[in-house]
């Protein structure tokens, strides 16, 4: 089996030093034309790819971006077998951007409720040295996390968030796309639509809720708080919410919930209850994960940019460790809505 050619082998073929190599992969300064030259000849003709290791040689760079997801939530996702791909699509994204740059993606669980969050958080930067960390929700948010990062000097990006502070804010239109979501209920002529919110500790959930109430505004329509259930983003608390939801005398026949697994709940709730979707009710989700698609029915869904928005964090975090200056503090990324067969006209039809 042949052996792995190594940054020693380069350097053996070329006649130079570690750092010397080091310093031609990292295209670094101090080095003669016809060095570097011959460097890169070398590296043709074995073939040889730089390790995260012989980068790190040549200079401050480390070559790797940590994110961080919030533990609780990802693993009674995965042991319960109801988690979505929205954790696949967030590696995904940051993943392949980290590639082109040449840079690896650490992906890390820290429970956000603990009340050694801080330590957890150092210990994991203190290990790796990355360049910079890739924060989601809610630790997007969480002022115990972002103190700690501006405290170390580390760069970080904030995925979900808009709220004014340091690091780079990248989010999806929450508000634009819950209220797009309302109005094209309403434009089907659905007059009660009923909204499952998503947890608190996320910003993104107020930002929705008042999405769905702005457009319930601009149709001359009062909110009726019966109509607003309160969820955490699990099937659970979206079987709940949807439940009194439907046991109203005067029930919706719309709902808009804030993720993909509150609205599977709502879907349940009517199957439950003998209700049709869409003709007696209407669903629409957030988020638009896979598992929406194969439902019956599949279900309307607002697609986030999941992988868009970490690709933009991990490109934003690589160019600042780079020395671009001219960068963006905060994006918002556009939304669409995907229509399915869980949304059509309310039973006494649109415009009524």
């Amino acid at each position: 089996m042949r052996r792995p050619v190594t940054i020693k082998h380069v350097a053996a073929e070329a006649g130079v030093s570690l750092q010397t190599v080091s310093r031609v992969i990292n295209n670094g300064p101090n080095v003669r034309a016809e060095v570097r030259e011959r460097v890169t000849a070398a590296i043709a003709r074995l073939g040889y790819v730089p390790s995260i290791a012989a980068q790190r040689m040549g200079g401050s760079r480390s070559y790797l971006l940590l994110a961080l997801n919030d533990r609780d939530r990802t693993i009674d996702g995965w042991r319960s077998g109801e988690g979505t791909d929205w954790v696949d699509q967030m590696l995904l994204g940051g993943m392949l951007q980290c590639a082109e740059a040449g840079y690896r993606m650490i992906f890390e669980l820290v429970d956000t409720h603990s009340s050694h969050v801080e330590r957890e958080v150092q210990a994991a930067i203190s290990a790796l040295h990355p360049d910079g960390v890739i924060l989601t929700p809610p630790h997007s948010d969480n002022p115990l996390i972002t103190g700690l990062l501006v405290r170390m000097g580390m760069p970080f990006a904030r995925i979900g968030s808009t709220a004014q502070g340091h690091g780079f804010a990248i989010a999806m239109d929450d508000h634009g796309a819950a209220k797009a979501a309302t109005s094209l209920l309403l434009d089907l002529g659905h007059r009660r639509v009923a909204f499952v919110t998503g947890s608190d500790e996320y910003a993104l959930s107020g930002a929705r809720l008042e999405g769905y109430r702005a457009a319930l505004s601009e149709r001359g329509q009062a909110v009726d708080p019966d109509l607003i259930g309160r969820g955490d983003f699990t099937f659970e608390s979206g079987l709940a919410a949807c439940a009194g939801f439907l046991a109203l005398d005067d029930r919706p026949t719309a709902i808009l919930a804030s993720n993909d697994q509150m609205a599977l709940a709502a879907l349940k709730c009517a199957g439950t209850r003998g209700l049709d979707v869409p003709d007696d009710l209407a669903i629409i989700s957030f988020d638009d994960t896979p598992i929406v698609r194969f439902s019956h029915p599949p279900l309307t869904a607002i697609v986030q940019p999941i992988a868009a928005m970490t690709a933009a964090a991990a490109k934003l975090l690589i160019r600042s460790k780079a020395g671009d200056a001219d960068l963006p503090q905060t994006m918002i990324l556009p939304f669409d809505i995907a229509r399915r067969g869980s949304t059509a006209d309310s039973p006494a039809g649109p415009g009524s």
